[in-house]
């Protein structure tokens, strides 16, 4: 058996997320569709991690196991006219037989879109969440300062988290706003785009960590309050999940003995 890994992109809208659930209507079973219809074969696709229902990926890596001699660099083109057109496998390479892509994943990169105009934009509705009333982006800032480094999210993340612990590193946490048209951060107003790399990551975590930063942004918490809603080690100390439309799952990072360099297809 050959064992092939897949760069994939999807707009998650319309999913009930990337892995197969008893509803269906997941990326998951698109793909392995997709693999039947090309080589016949039922096959399981294994992701480097389930994205929740309306979230979306620019650089989603899977792996699956095929008897086919169908070769490696055609799989990606064969595929996609097989695959509705939210969905797109942007590379196909075959690896080593020990290959998963959950488990020798070494890092991981998400992105969450917020726009603070007044109006939303309709033609990123589906990508971005809106947020009408200005937000403090210094002190959202300041306050994702806190989050850099090996820490227990146990705050951060959902009580039906199965992980047996909530220790987690975040190597980088940003927040980038869109410049207007002369080049400039206008304050309060933007589209803003935390982005958040780390070794690992919890159920609902980013999501939990863009809720309780948009509180800071707000004025509803202070930014060294973070320290102290980690150190409490309580869900309940967090802010809201945030909507899943507005995040991305960017990049999968892998070491270097796996050969796979990708960087995402968009930015």
């Amino acid at each position: 058996m050959r064992n092939i890994a897949l760069l994939i992109s999807y707009d998650g809208t319309a999913y009930y997320g990337f892995q197969s659930q008893p509803g269906g209507n997941t990326v998951q079973d698109k793909i392995e569709e997709a693999i039947h219809m090309l080589s016949g074969e039922r096959v399981k696709l294994t992701g480097s991690g389930r994205t929740d229902a309306g979230v979306h990926a620019l650089g989603q890596v899977a792996n699956f196991p095929t008897a086919s001699s169908i070769p490696a660099e055609r799989w990606a083109v064969a595929l996609n006219t097989r695959l509705p057109n939210d969905i797109v496998v942007h590379a196909a390479v075959e690896v080593s037989a020990e290959f998963h892509a959950r488990r020798c994943a070494v890092g991981k990169t998400y992105r969450y879109s917020i726009n603070s105009y007044r109006f939303p934009d309709v033609f990123a509705r589906h990508r971005v969440f809106h947020h009408p009333a200005p937000l403090n982006f210094a002190a959202m800032r300041e306050g994702l300062k806190h989050l850099i480094g090996e820490h227990d999210f146990t705050s951060f993340t959902s009580p039906l988290s199965t992980k047996p612990h909530h220790v987690r590193t975040l190597y980088e946490v940003s927040l980038r706003v869109d410049t207007d048209s002369a080049g400039s951060e206008q304050p309060g107003r933007g589209i803003a785009h935390i982005t958040v790399t780390g070794n690992g990551f919890l159920y609902n975590m980013v999501r939990i960590i863009v809720g309780t930063i948009l509180q800071v942004g707000e004025g509803k918490r202070k930014p060294e309050e973070i320290a102290d809603i980690l150190a409490a080690k309580d869900r309940a100390k967090s802010g809201p999940t945030a909507v899943p439309h507005g995040l991305t799952m960017c990049s999968v990072a892998y070491g270097p003995e796996w050969g796979l360099n990708w960087k995402p297809p968009y930015n």
